[in-house]
């Protein structure tokens, strides 16, 4: 936390001790994050720790409290392990008597913890975490999620890929956010068609022998020919590009990813896909204040999951405004149902059957002149509004 924030919290907490009143009525709102500090998706945890902050900070104009109630946040490192997320959680609800939580950053751990959140009866906003099940067959009334689903993913990237005459091959991670996303996005396809799915184990490094697999399944096929790759944390999948893919005139395709990741996509000029955020796309006040602070506090741009952090934040704060600060969670969850709120991607809406983040996605294409350097050469096509993506509501309830 940077000075200034220690500084205001400093100051809210000498102002509630010098009155005795005050300090009976402003309760604390304890917030746990439990997200990947450490472990394979460390880099996604920490971005999301700082939107999550710097978007407090932006909701609550630096008072870091809401009616009067300072908020208070807990941070557990769940490691991306799903046992240890589970027991954070209660950990968190019930010894540190957390009002709310918010994340984690693995689909995995997610799942693991879904079911603490109904057993203590407590509101867990998901963030970043992607997989349909979390808002799917795995939901329940507590679960709120700003972060996007598999099935957003599929949707906005079926937009660049869904043509005539188009086959694809897909390259995932086997387990939930891999097998969600080439789900959803195989149902998003309507006229390309999807020819072969290669899953490999999620700490793979060598990629040689799935990728042969690929280029056996497409090579032969006329018309248009495209790996789409749905990756996260470590690993490079783009590494198969240097089997000399061109040979068969077989293309690579993939959302959006951090800022690190998307160096690669410059091999590709011409490249289409969707992204959930890049900090260029959105033109709005929340993004503009993120994007000017980030670089003015850590010389870089705000990335993927820093948006997601800060809009998690905003979700958070405009439901407490809502309650007047009531953290109850009856009255969190009736505040929240059809909530919209704003973010740095523009406004998102809870949708009440399944409280999933109703958002933009933002069709990008690399630059046709990509040169190989410090940082992705994308180009908008166009915001995939919410209202323009029908995406299914999965869950039984």
């Amino acid at each position: 936390m940077n000075r200034r924030n220690t500084l205001a919290l400093a100051a809210l907490a000498a102002a509630a001790l010098a009155s005795p009143l005050a300090f009976a009525q402003a309760k604390e709102i304890k917030v746990a994050h439990v997200y990947s500090r450490t472990g394979p998706l460390e880099a996604y945890g920490k971005q999301t720790q700082t939107g999550l902050l710097m978007g407090l900070e932006y909701a609550t104009g630096g008072t870091m409290a809401v009616n009067g109630r300072k908020i208070v946040l807990i941070e557990k490192d769940d490691q991306g392990k799903p046992d240890l997320g589970k027991s954070l959680l209660a950990t968190a609800y019930s010894d540190d008597k957390a009002d709310i939580a918010i994340g984690p950053t693995s689909s995995g751990v997610a799942l693991a913890m879904l079911p603490v959140a109904e057993e203590y009866k407590k509101v867990l906003i998901v963030e970043p975490a992607v997989a349909d099940s979390i808002t799917g067959d795995k939901w329940n009334k507590y679960i709120f999620r700003t972060g996007r689903n598999s099935s957003q993913d599929a949707i906005s990237n079926a937009v660049a890929l869904d043509k005539p005459g188009v086959n694809i091959a897909t390259l995932a991670q086997d387990y939930a956010f891999g097998r969600d996303g080439v789900k959803a996005f195989k149902e998003s396809i309507k006229t390309a068609k999807i020819v072969h799915e290669e899953y490999l184990p999620a700490n793979t490094t060598d990629f040689t022998a799935g990728a042969q697999r690929l280029i056996d399944k497409l090579k032969d096929l006329p018309g248009r020919k495209v790996i789409w790759i749905v990756w996260a944390g470590a690993g490079n999948p783009f590494k198969i590009a240097d089997l000399d893919l061109k040979r068969y005139n077989i293309e690579i395709a993939t959302g959006g990813n951090i800022l690190p990741a998307m160096v690669a996509y410059n091999q590709f000029p011409g490249m289409e896909g969707a992204s959930y955020y890049y900090y260029g796309f959105p033109k709005n006040p929340a993004n503009t204040w993120l994007v000017t602070n980030h670089y003015s506090r850590f010389k870089s741009p705000p990335d993927f999951f820093t948006a997601g952090g800060f809009s998690a934040a905003m979700a958070l704060v405009t439901a407490l405004k809502k309650t007047n600060g009531d953290t109850g969670s009856d009255k969190l969850i009736a505040a929240m149902e059809g909530m919209s709120f704003d973010t740095p991607k523009g406004p998102m809406t809870f949708r009440k059957e399944d409280h999933q983040a109703m958002q933009s996605m933002y069709h990008f294409r690399v630059a046709k002149g990509a040169k190989l350097g410090a940082q992705a050469d994308l180009e908008l096509v166009k915001e995939i509004k919410a209202s323009e993506m029908h995406v299914p509501i999965r869950n039984k309830h």
